[in-house]
């Protein structure tokens, strides 16, 4: 048999043990599985303490509806910026997607301390701020790994900054949901809890979540 054929035959033996794989959908569409899945969790909530609250805040301190709205556009622009950086050959500068989003929502989230407080809603001691802390680490973990389970698939070429996107994502996400029964007025304490809880879900996605997205 000659060289040629032997190799022929070799392509033709690797071939046939091949498994197809099945395409991916397009980065958007599963960075909107994903929200869908926040969606569901802000519609039991709502079902669970209504609207009221929220807007009360929102009409009395027209800052932390700008600062809610700075998390949601935030989460949404972090979200998709991860599974695009999930494609191989896409710019890494989808990574800047969501910072003006998240520079309005931490700048006007500290608007709150500059400004008086809101007739009838209580201030927020050191307690209730760890109750805020624990709310948002309690929703980015499962936000987080279902995050980087569907971007596994994709084995990005940029771990970890894309884990850094998914904790971006998830800590806005979670930060979003807690509007829903947050009932206190924006304090030092609140504030400082809620940048420690971001901080530590980007952190710990920064550290694992770029291990976890390297496939063996």
């Amino acid at each position: 048999m000659s060289d040629s054929a032997r190799h022929e035959a070799l392509i033709d033996a690797l071939g046939a043990e091949l498994t197809p794989v099945r395409r991916l959908p397009p980065p958007w569409r599963r960075a909107l599985g994903w929200l869908l899945v926040v969606a569901a969790a802000a519609v039991v909530m709502f079902m669970r303490y209504g609207a009221s609250t929220m807007l009360h805040r929102w009409g009395a301190a027209p800052d932390l509806g700008v600062a809610a709205g700075g998390a949601v556009v935030t989460a949404i622009t972090a979200a998709l910026a991860s599974f695009m950086l999930a494609v191989p050959g896409r710019s890494a500068a989808w990574a800047w997607l969501p910072l003006p989003s998240a520079l309005l929502w931490i700048g006007s989230s500290g608007l709150g301390c500059l400004r008086a407080h809101i007739p009838g809603m209580p201030l927020m001691g050191w307690h209730g701020a760890n109750d805020c802390l624990v709310f948002i680490l309690s929703f980015s973990i499962p936000l987080s790994g279902l995050m980087i389970w569907l971007l596994r698939r994709a084995c990005p070429l940029r771990p970890v900054l894309t884990a850094v996107l998914v904790g971006m994502a998830s800590a806005a996400a979670s930060a979003c949901l807690l509007e829903i029964c947050h009932n206190f007025d924006a304090t030092a304490s609140d504030l400082l809890m809620h940048a420690l809880a971001v901080a530590i879900v980007i952190g710990a996605n920064a550290l694992m979540g770029g291990r976890l997205l390297l496939k063996s």
